[in-house]
Protein backbone atom coordinates (compact mmCIF):
# COMPACT_ATOMS: atom_id res chain seq x y z
CA UNK A 1 0.00 0.00 0.00
CA UNK A 2 1.33 3.41 -0.99
CA UNK A 3 1.44 5.63 2.10
CA UNK A 4 2.96 8.64 0.32
CA UNK A 5 -0.38 10.51 -0.17
CA UNK A 6 -1.28 10.00 3.51
CA UNK A 7 2.17 11.15 4.63
CA UNK A 8 1.85 14.25 2.44
CA UNK A 9 -1.56 15.03 3.94
CA UNK A 10 -0.20 14.72 7.46
CA UNK A 11 2.72 16.99 6.62
CA UNK A 12 0.38 19.55 5.11
CA UNK A 13 -1.87 19.36 8.18
CA UNK A 14 1.10 19.93 10.52
CA UNK A 15 2.31 22.88 8.44
CA UNK A 16 -1.18 24.39 8.42
CA UNK A 17 -1.53 23.88 12.18
CA UNK A 18 1.85 25.51 12.83
CA UNK A 19 0.99 28.46 10.60
CA UNK A 20 -2.34 28.89 12.39
CA UNK A 21 -0.66 28.69 15.79
CA UNK A 22 1.87 31.32 14.72
CA UNK A 23 -0.92 33.58 13.48
CA UNK A 24 -2.84 33.14 16.74
CA UNK A 25 0.29 34.04 18.73
CA UNK A 26 0.89 37.14 16.61
CA UNK A 27 -2.73 38.18 17.11
CA UNK A 28 -2.46 37.77 20.90
CA UNK A 29 0.70 39.87 20.96
CA UNK A 30 -0.89 42.58 18.81
CA UNK A 31 -3.97 42.56 21.04
CA UNK A 32 -1.76 42.87 24.13
CA UNK A 33 0.04 45.82 22.58
CA UNK A 34 -3.34 47.38 21.69
CA UNK A 35 -4.37 47.12 25.34
CA UNK A 36 -1.15 48.86 26.40
CA UNK A 37 -1.59 51.63 23.82
CA UNK A 38 -5.12 52.25 25.02
CA UNK A 39 -4.08 53.78 28.32
CA UNK A 40 -0.29 54.23 28.24
CA UNK A 41 2.25 56.58 26.68
CA UNK A 42 4.45 54.96 24.06
CA UNK A 43 7.60 55.45 26.16
CA UNK A 44 5.98 53.63 29.08
CA UNK A 45 5.17 50.45 27.16
CA UNK A 46 7.76 47.70 27.59
CA UNK A 47 8.23 44.44 25.73
CA UNK A 48 8.01 42.65 29.09
CA UNK A 49 4.53 44.04 29.68
CA UNK A 50 3.37 43.12 26.18
CA UNK A 51 4.75 39.60 26.56
CA UNK A 52 3.10 39.14 29.96
CA UNK A 53 -0.28 40.29 28.67
CA UNK A 54 0.00 38.01 25.64
CA UNK A 55 1.13 35.01 27.70
CA UNK A 56 4.38 34.60 25.77
CA UNK A 57 8.06 35.32 26.34
CA UNK A 58 9.84 38.52 25.38
CA UNK A 59 11.91 36.40 23.01
CA UNK A 60 8.74 35.40 21.19
CA UNK A 61 7.68 39.03 20.87
CA UNK A 62 11.08 40.00 19.48
CA UNK A 63 11.19 37.02 17.13
CA UNK A 64 7.74 37.81 15.76
CA UNK A 65 7.87 41.64 15.63
CA UNK A 66 11.49 42.67 16.21
CA UNK A 67 10.66 45.36 18.78
CA UNK A 68 8.30 48.23 19.44
CA UNK A 69 8.44 49.56 15.89
CA UNK A 70 7.39 46.16 14.57
CA UNK A 71 4.69 45.97 17.23
CA UNK A 72 3.20 49.22 15.95
CA UNK A 73 3.04 47.79 12.43
CA UNK A 74 1.50 44.58 13.77
CA UNK A 75 -0.98 46.56 15.81
CA UNK A 76 -2.08 48.51 12.74
CA UNK A 77 -2.45 45.31 10.71
CA UNK A 78 -4.53 43.87 13.54
CA UNK A 79 -6.75 46.87 14.24
CA UNK A 80 -7.26 48.45 10.79
CA UNK A 81 -9.69 45.79 9.49
CA UNK A 82 -11.65 45.95 12.74
CA UNK A 83 -12.02 49.71 12.53
CA UNK A 84 -13.09 49.54 8.88
CA UNK A 85 -15.68 46.88 9.74
CA UNK A 86 -16.89 48.85 12.75
CA UNK A 87 -17.28 52.03 10.70
CA UNK A 88 -18.90 50.47 7.65
CA UNK A 89 -22.48 51.61 7.05
CA UNK A 90 -24.78 51.71 4.05
CA UNK A 91 -23.52 54.55 1.81
CA UNK A 92 -25.56 57.67 2.53
CA UNK A 93 -26.57 56.65 6.08
CA UNK A 94 -25.50 59.92 7.71
CA UNK A 95 -26.80 59.11 11.18
CA UNK A 96 -25.23 55.68 11.02
CA UNK A 97 -21.86 57.25 10.19
CA UNK A 98 -22.00 59.46 13.29
CA UNK A 99 -23.19 56.63 15.54
CA UNK A 100 -20.28 54.46 14.43
CA UNK A 101 -17.56 57.08 14.83
CA UNK A 102 -18.87 58.08 18.24
CA UNK A 103 -18.90 54.44 19.35
CA UNK A 104 -15.31 54.12 18.15
CA UNK A 105 -14.07 57.36 19.71
CA UNK A 106 -15.75 56.66 23.03
CA UNK A 107 -13.73 53.43 23.11
CA UNK A 108 -10.31 54.47 21.75
CA UNK A 109 -10.52 58.23 21.15
CA UNK A 110 -8.38 59.18 24.13
CA UNK A 111 -5.62 56.78 23.09
CA UNK A 112 -5.69 58.13 19.54
CA UNK A 113 -5.32 61.69 20.86
CA UNK A 114 -2.44 60.52 23.06
CA UNK A 115 -0.72 58.95 20.06
CA UNK A 116 -1.21 62.12 18.03
CA UNK A 117 0.47 64.12 20.78
CA UNK A 118 3.50 61.80 20.58
CA UNK A 119 3.69 61.66 16.79
CA UNK A 120 6.58 64.15 16.37
CA UNK A 121 8.76 62.10 18.72
CA UNK A 122 8.23 58.58 17.35
CA UNK A 123 8.56 57.68 13.68
CA UNK A 124 6.70 54.40 14.26
CA UNK A 125 3.65 56.28 15.51
CA UNK A 126 3.81 58.63 12.53
CA UNK A 127 3.48 55.64 10.18
CA UNK A 128 0.56 54.31 12.23
CA UNK A 129 -1.28 57.64 12.32
CA UNK A 130 -0.73 58.34 8.62
CA UNK A 131 -2.40 55.02 7.94
CA UNK A 132 -5.27 56.06 10.17
CA UNK A 133 -5.68 59.35 8.31
CA UNK A 134 -5.77 57.61 4.95
CA UNK A 135 -8.31 55.14 6.25
CA UNK A 136 -10.49 57.90 7.71
CA UNK A 137 -10.55 59.73 4.38
CA UNK A 138 -11.29 56.56 2.39
CA UNK A 139 -14.05 55.39 4.74
CA UNK A 140 -15.61 58.88 4.82
CA UNK A 141 -15.58 59.08 1.02
CA UNK A 142 -17.22 55.67 0.79
CA UNK A 143 -19.83 56.44 3.45
CA UNK A 144 -20.93 59.69 1.76
CA UNK A 145 -20.45 58.54 -1.84
CA UNK A 146 -24.13 59.06 -2.85
CA UNK A 147 -23.73 62.78 -2.04
CA UNK A 148 -20.12 63.30 -3.11
CA UNK A 149 -20.71 61.65 -6.47
CA UNK A 150 -22.98 64.56 -7.42
CA UNK A 151 -20.07 66.97 -7.05
CA UNK A 152 -16.98 67.51 -9.18
CA UNK A 153 -13.46 68.86 -8.78
CA UNK A 154 -12.84 71.40 -6.04
CA UNK A 155 -16.43 71.29 -4.81
CA UNK A 156 -16.18 67.55 -4.17
CA UNK A 157 -12.80 67.88 -2.47
CA UNK A 158 -14.02 70.75 -0.29
CA UNK A 159 -17.12 68.80 0.76
CA UNK A 160 -15.05 65.71 1.55
CA UNK A 161 -12.58 67.76 3.59
CA UNK A 162 -15.47 69.24 5.58
CA UNK A 163 -16.96 65.78 6.20
CA UNK A 164 -13.60 64.51 7.42
CA UNK A 165 -13.38 67.41 9.89
CA UNK A 166 -16.99 66.89 11.03
CA UNK A 167 -16.30 63.25 11.93
CA UNK A 168 -12.67 63.57 13.07
CA UNK A 169 -11.35 62.47 16.45
CA UNK A 170 -10.21 66.05 17.17
CA UNK A 171 -13.82 67.23 16.73
CA UNK A 172 -14.92 64.53 19.17
CA UNK A 173 -12.23 65.59 21.67
CA UNK A 174 -13.15 69.26 21.43
CA UNK A 175 -16.81 68.56 22.10
CA UNK A 176 -16.56 65.68 24.59
CA UNK A 177 -13.40 66.44 26.53
CA UNK A 178 -12.71 70.17 26.17
CA UNK A 179 -16.26 71.58 26.17
CA UNK A 180 -17.85 68.70 28.08
CA UNK A 181 -20.79 67.92 25.82
CA UNK A 182 -22.68 64.65 26.13
CA UNK A 183 -22.58 61.96 23.46
CA UNK A 184 -26.07 62.99 22.38
CA UNK A 185 -25.07 66.66 22.11
CA UNK A 186 -21.88 65.73 20.26
CA UNK A 187 -23.90 63.69 17.78
CA UNK A 188 -26.22 66.64 17.15
CA UNK A 189 -23.28 68.96 16.46
CA UNK A 190 -21.63 66.47 14.12
CA UNK A 191 -24.86 66.01 12.19
CA UNK A 192 -25.17 69.79 11.90
CA UNK A 193 -21.61 70.04 10.57
CA UNK A 194 -22.31 67.27 8.07
CA UNK A 195 -25.46 69.00 6.87
CA UNK A 196 -23.45 72.19 6.29
CA UNK A 197 -20.77 70.23 4.44
CA UNK A 198 -23.38 68.75 2.12
CA UNK A 199 -25.38 71.96 1.63
CA UNK A 200 -23.90 72.50 -1.84
CA UNK A 201 -24.85 69.02 -3.08
CA UNK A 202 -27.53 69.27 -5.79
CA UNK A 203 -30.68 67.22 -5.27
CA UNK A 204 -30.69 63.78 -6.78
CA UNK A 205 -32.43 63.59 -10.11
CA UNK A 206 -35.55 61.43 -10.06
CA UNK A 207 -35.35 58.16 -11.95
CA UNK A 208 -37.64 58.16 -14.94
CA UNK A 209 -39.59 55.05 -15.70
CA UNK A 210 -39.48 53.78 -19.26
CA UNK A 211 -42.93 53.51 -20.73
CA UNK A 212 -43.28 50.75 -23.25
Amino acid sequence: MNSAPLTGQRRLYRQTARAQAAEDTARRIAQAFAECVKDRWFDEITLDEVAERAGVTVRTVVRRFGGKKGLVAGYYKFIAPRIREQRTVDPGDTEGVVDRVLELYEDVGDSVIRNLAQEPRHEALKTLLEGGRRAHRAITAQSFAPFLDRLRGKERRRALDALIVATDVYTWKLLRRDIGRSVKETKAVMLHLIADALSSVPPQKPVRENKS
